[in-house]
C-alpha cells in the first residue's frame, strides 16, 4: 500500500474533526446507516419501471414515442439537475441539501402511481429523479467531508448498495407488480404496477428520517474554501477530472444500453423472456462485486493502469460476442460485461480518491457526474434509433464495442495517483 500526505488516515480524520463548523461530529454507526439507506434509495426510482413500462404504457394510453422519452429522463434530469446540486449544498449545507432532496424524492415517488395521465406522471417522474440527481451528487462529497480515516470503507459501502438498489429496483418491479395485481388490485389487476413503483416511494422514508437526524447533528457542513489553496480555474482545465467524466459518462452509457436493451437483444437471438432476464442479472449481480473491491484497490494500488485495460477489454469482448455468438455464449458474455462494469464503482471512487480537500471534491463530484449522465442519456436513446434504421443490432454492437477502448483510454488518463487540486490551483509568486 502506497503512502500519500493526502490519504493519510490520521491527517483526515484531524481535518474532518477541525472542518466541521455544525454541532456535532455524525457517529460513524449513523453515518453507515444513512449511507446504506441512501445508496439503495437512489436508484430504484429509475430502473423500477422499465420492466412494468408496458404496463404503465397501456393503462396511460402511450405511444413508443412518449415511452422513448420517458426511459431518457432518468440520465437526462441526473444530467440537469446535477449541474445545480453544488449551488445547492453550497447554501444549505450539504446534509440538509441531501435530506431536501429525499423529501422531493419521497413526494414524486409516492406521488406518481395515482397519475391519472401521463401527462401528470412524467412530471411525478421528473421530480423524483431531481431529487436523486442532487443525492448523486452530493453524497461523495459528504463522505470526503465526514469519512476521515473510514472513508474507504463508506465509499465501498456507498458503491455496493448504489447497485444493490438498482438491481433491486429492476428485479422486483415485475413480481411486486404481478403480486399486488392479485391481492391489492384483484379488481384489475393490470394496475398493479402503481403499487410496484408506489412502494419505493414507502422506502425512500428510511432514509429520509436517517438524513434529517445527520442534518440536525452537523449544521451548515459545505467544506469552506482553504485561502492559501483556492482553486482559481475551472475544472474542465483539469486532465484528470475531464478524462474522469468520460470515463463514467462512457461506462453509465454502457449501463443504461445494458439495463434498457441487453434483454432484447437476448430475445431477438432466440433466447425466452425469463432467461434474458437471468443473464441482466448476472450483470448486475457482478456489479455488486465491483462496488465492494474497486474503493479498495483504489486505496492500495499506485497505479489502475491493469485494471483500467481490462475493464476496456471485457466491455469491449462482452459485446463483440453478443455480435459473433450472443445466445450460444450469452452467459460468458454477460461475465464480460459484468466486469467492464466494474469501472462504474470506480470512477464513483475516484471522485474522493482524485482530490484531496472536501471543497474540491465537491466540486468534481458535480462536474464529472451531470455531464457524464447527460453522455449516458444519449446511449439508449442513439441505440434505439440506429435499431430502429437498420433493424438489426450489428452497427449497434459494432459502435459499443468500440465504447471499450475510449473507456480504457480514459481510464489510463485517472488511473495514476493524481490530484485534481493540485490541477485546478493557481500557483502564486
Amino acid at each position: 500500500m502506497t503512502t500519500d500526505p493526502g490519504n493519510n488516515p490520521s491527517t483526515d480524520t484531524s481535518t474532518a474533526a477541525e472542518a466541521i463548523s455544525g454541532r456535532r461530529a455524525v457517529g460513524f454507526t449513523l453515518a453507515v446507516l444513512a449511507v446504506v439507506f441512501i445508496a439503495i434509495n437512489l436508484r430504484p426510482g429509475a430502473t423500477a419501471l422499465g420492466p412494468v413500462l408496458a404496463e404503465v404504457s397501456a393503462s396511460l394510453q402511450i405511444n413508443g414515442t412518449v415511452a422513448g422519452v420517458i426511459t431518457a429522463l432518468p440520465g437526462l434530469m441526473f444530467g440537469l439537475v446535477g449541474f445545480v446540486a453544488v449551488s445547492l449544498g453550497r447554501r444549505a449545507g450539504l446534509s440538509l441539501t441531501i435530506a431536501l432532496s429525499l423529501i422531493v424524492m419521497v413526494l414524486g415517488l409516492l406521488l406518481r402511481p395515482f397519475a391519472p395521465s401521463i401527462w401528470v406522471f412524467i412530471p411525478f417522474t421528473a421530480l423524483a429523479l431531481a431529487g436523486m440527481a442532487v443525492g448523486n451528487v452530493l453524497v461523495p462529497a459528504w463522505i470526503k467531508r465526514h469519512g476521515g480515516g473510514r472513508t474507504v470503507a463508506l465509499m465501498t459501502l456507498y458503491s455496493m448498495f448504489l447497485t444493490v438498489g438498482g438491481s433491486a429496483g429492476s428485479g422486483l418491479a415485475a413480481p411486486l407488480a404481478e403480486a399486488a395485481g392479485t391481492t391489492l388490485s384483484a379488481a384489475d389487476p393490470a394496475e398493479g404496477w402503481r403499487w410496484s413503483l408506489g412502494f419505493w416511494g414507502l422506502a425512500a422514508v428510511v432514509p429520509l428520517v436517517l438524513w434529517l437526524l445527520v442534518a440536525r447533528r452537523t449544521g451548515h457542513d459545505f467544506p469552506g474554501t482553504p485561502p492559501q489553496d483556492e482553486p482559481d480555474r475551472p475544472l474542465r482545465s483539469s486532465p484528470t477530472a475531464v478524462f474522469l467524466m468520460v470515463l463514467f459518462g462512457v461506462q453509465s452509457m454502457n449501463a443504461y444500453v445494458q439495463f434498457g436493451w441487453l434483454p432484447q437483444m437476448f430475445r431477438d437471438a432466440g433466447l425466452d423472456a425469463n432467461l434474458a432476464g437471468a443473464l441482466l442479472s448476472v450483470v448486475a449481480a457482478l456489479g455488486v462485486v465491483g462496488g465492494l473491491v474497486m474503493p479498495t484497490v483504489i486505496d492500495r494500488s499506485r497505479t489502475l493502469a491493469p485494471w483500467m485495460i481490462g475493464f476496456g477489454i471485457a466491455t469491449a469482448g462482452g459485446w463483440a460476442g453478443m455480435l459473433l455468438a450472443p445466445a450460444e455464449g450469452g452467459l460468458w458474455w454477460a461475465i464480460l460485461l459484468g466486469l467492464g462494469g466494474f469501472a462504474f464503482p470506480t470512477a464513483i471512487a475516484l471522485i474522493p480518491a482524485r482530490s484531496r480537500q472536501p471543497h474540491v471534491t465537491a466540486r468534481l463530484s458535480g462536474f464529472v457526474q451531470p455531464y457524464g449522465y447527460i453522455v449516458a442519456a444519449i446511449g439508449p436513446m442513439a441505440v434505439g434509433l440506429i435499431h430502429a434504421a437498420t433493424g438489426n443490432w450489428t452497427l449497434v454492437l459494432i459502435l459499443l464495442a468500440c465504447s471499450g477502448l475510449v473507456m480504457a483510454l480514459a481510464g489510463l488518463r485517472v488511473s495514476a495517483r493524481v490530484y485534481v487540486d493540485d490541477e485546478i490551483t493557481v500557483q502564486r509568486g
